[in-house]
């Protein structure tokens, strides 16, 4: 039974998705054609080493490997909203087969959500399952739900705070979970170099940007493989440099650009994580008292808030 209506502004295709008939801000239509691209990209996330170490990230994240937390919140039975869910795979990274024991609701602003549908379908969770291309403030639900999950999606629509006071209100009251990862505050070089090559890449089309990335995904590798070790004794506070002893490839990475590497990864998989994070206009970043207080603001009671020099990771409760 679909959990969210046709109305005149949503329309159901062929494929049985529900989306909406709109116009987005400019820099969210490029967000959305942005993972539209970026998620039929499938030899650049699919592979098995990928997905086991993400899925690993996710439920140290979100759960500090406590299964018994992911089985409460996620229980039998339970209607579950994935806000931002591109392609589904942050939904089965962190679920995998507990995904057939609850009602899920796929939506995501670009044509990713087709290739959710196909993957959950595959799963073997079609028929407990429904799929929106819409605006994630603008879901036309019939009723609140028990979980929201957004994973790294808020910080890519025009508000962060507006994302989560929006989704807070789909959530049922005393005991709803909404559960998020946005991004953080980089070191201050990093930023304006970061916000400098999005800058650049703002005219070119997605061909031409994954392609153009390449380049930075080569040296990221090349500064990996290196293995050399610096020791920043004192450290320099006002660029955001910590003291300690760091990876040179790591120190370039949170305090100059990123530029992702794993030596278990292909090249394609890393440029896939460099492309998702320079291409987007929309690409917020905030500090963990600005989340508190949006959260706050929202009615959500934070349970678990994980924060990592990459993001900041939220568990919540609805009050």
């Amino acid at each position: 039974m679909r959990k969210c209506e046709v109305n005149g502004d949503f329309f159901i295709d062929g494929k049985g998705i529900l989306r909406e008939r709109a116009v987005y801000s400019d820099s969210q239509e490029q967000t959305k054609d942005t993972f539209s691209f970026k998620w039929k990209q499938k030899g650049s996330y699919c592979g098995e080493r990928m997905n086991a170490k993400y899925r690993e990230w996710l439920r140290e994240k979100y759960f500090a490997n406590d299964m018994d937390m992911l089985e409460k919140i996620f229980h039998n039975g339970s209607v579950a909203l994935d806000a931002g869910c591109g392609a589904g795979m942050s939904a089965i990274g962190l679920l995998g087969e507990k995904l057939k024991d609850i009602y899920y609701i796929g939506v995501d602003i670009s044509s990713a959500i087709e290739e959710a549908q196909e993957n959950m379908e595959a799963m073997g969770c079609g028929q407990n399952s429904e799929f929106v291309q819409c605006d994630l403030n603008h879901i036309p639900l019939t009723e609140k739900v028990d979980i929201i999950l957004a994973e790294g999606v808020l910080h890519h629509t025009d508000s962060t705070k507006k994302a989560i006071v929006n989704l807070s209100k789909r959530l049922k009251s005393g005991g709803g979970y909404f559960l998020f990862y946005v991004y953080a505050k980089k070191a201050p070089i990093r930023e304006f170099t970061d916000d400098y090559i999005r800058g650049y890449f703002m005219d070119k089309s997605n061909e031409e940007t994954w392609e153009e990335l390449k380049g930075l995904t080569r040296l990221g590798k090349m500064l990996g493989d290196l293995g050399v070790t610096l020791n920043m004794e004192e450290g320099i506070p006002f660029l955001g440099i910590k003291p300690g002893e760091t990876d040179l490839q790591r120190f370039f990475y949170w305090n100059l650009f990123k530029c992702f590497y794993d030596p278990e990864y292909s090249l394609e998989e890393m440029n896939h994580i460099n492309f998702d994070w320079y291409r987007p206009l929309n690409c917020h970043r905030q500090t963990p008292e600005e989340v508190a207080q949006w959260c706050k603001e929202a009615g959500l009671k934070i349970e678990r808030m994980n924060v990592e020099e990459a993001g900041i990771t939220v568990v919540a409760l609805k009050e």
